[in-house]
């Protein structure tokens, strides 16, 4: 058995698992028919149903970050921004999916806004670790989630589908892993109630919600607990940024799906020393370069299509 092939300690192959990487200035183009999520590569967006509505989710700018990997992440978070401004048919929102910074400096913040104003769809945010830093988040919410009550998580709904902002990192730095906490279950859990098991639900947060690599804290120690008040429910879409790289995993109800980034790209699970920063020859850019196509109908019908650049 070679490398490529030699299960990992989430019990998948690292390379089989992990192989979907993509560069900065992309995101992901979701398009809502019929209630039932559906992802397509952004660039693809003459594929969305007429008849539903599209959103586009973004993830990890770390605004602020200046290495090698990407010394000008100003320039590819506008450059996402420019390819939503360019879509065929403009999506009904935007998420990003947390790191909006890299530091939690003000100056980050301030860049950040003002880059984010150039989109024109409501922007919803949930943080990522690098937002939180030193201040549990203050000026992350007192930025891009004003009037979130205390917390920061929220819901809302848009053509029938409910959304659910959960934010899994206030604890990143002691526990080395997403954790919701306690009190944002019980509320998950009310905020669910009630609501019809037809009813699609999509959940964003920033770490993802099953263990890829729980090494590299790319894992959430309690998402079985909010996982097990989603069962009921017919279609599940988990959207989450953290690791930098499109992976994606279905179980039962559940579609997980990872974004990558509008920063820096970052090694596959276990084929680095730690997850950071991954530098990219600049003749090697376009084959990580790369649009993936996602079909959804629940409970498990998902088709997949991944395209590189080169």
């Amino acid at each position: 058995m070679d490398d490529t092939q030699k299960p990992d300690n989430a019990g998948t192959s690292r390379r089989g698992l992990l192989k979907c990487m993509a560069w900065a200035g992309t995101g992901i183009l979701w398009t809502v028919s019929g209630g039932v999520p559906r992802a397509l590569g952004i660039h693809d967006a003459n594929a969305a149903e007429s008849d539903g509505f599209t959103f586009v989710q973004i993830s990890d700018s770390h605004i602020g970050f200046n290495k090698e990997a990407n010394p000008d992440t100003n320039g590819t978070l506008q450059a996402a921004i420019d390819r939503i401004a360019k879509l065929p048919k403009p999506p009904a929102m935007v998420l990003h999916t947390g790191d909006v910074t890299h530091l939690s400096k003000p100056e980050e913040f301030d860049t950040a806004a003002q880059i984010l104003k150039a989109v024109k769809q409501d922007i919803h945010y949930v943080p990522g670790e690098h937002d939180v830093i030193g201040d549990d988040g203050k000026q992350f919410f007192e930025r891009f989630a004003p009037k979130k009550q205390t917390g920061g998580w929220y819901s809302f709904d848009q053509g029938g589908v409910h959304f659910v902002g959960m934010i899994n990192v206030l604890t990143f730095e002691t526990a080395k892993a997403g954790g919701f906490g306690a009190e944002q279950l019980e509320w998950l859990e009310k905020d669910l109630k009630g609501r019809s098991a037809s009813t699609p639900i999509v959940i964003f947060t920033h770490v993802p919600m099953w263990p890829i690599y729980p090494q590299w804290g790319w894992a959430t120690e309690d998402a079985p607990q909010a996982l097990s008040y989603l069962k009921r429910f017919g279609s599940v879409t988990v959207l989450n940024g953290h690791i930098h790289q499109v992976v994606q995993k279905v179980e039962g109800n559940v579609s997980y799906q990872t974004a990558m980034s509008t920063a820096f790209p970052i090694a596959a699970a276990g084929q680095a020393p730690a997850p950071g920063p991954l530098k990219v020859p600049a003749d090697k850019l376009k084959g990580v370069l790369g649009i993936r196509e996602i079909a959804m109908a629940p409970p498990k019908s998902v088709a997949l299509t991944d395209v590189t650049l080169a």
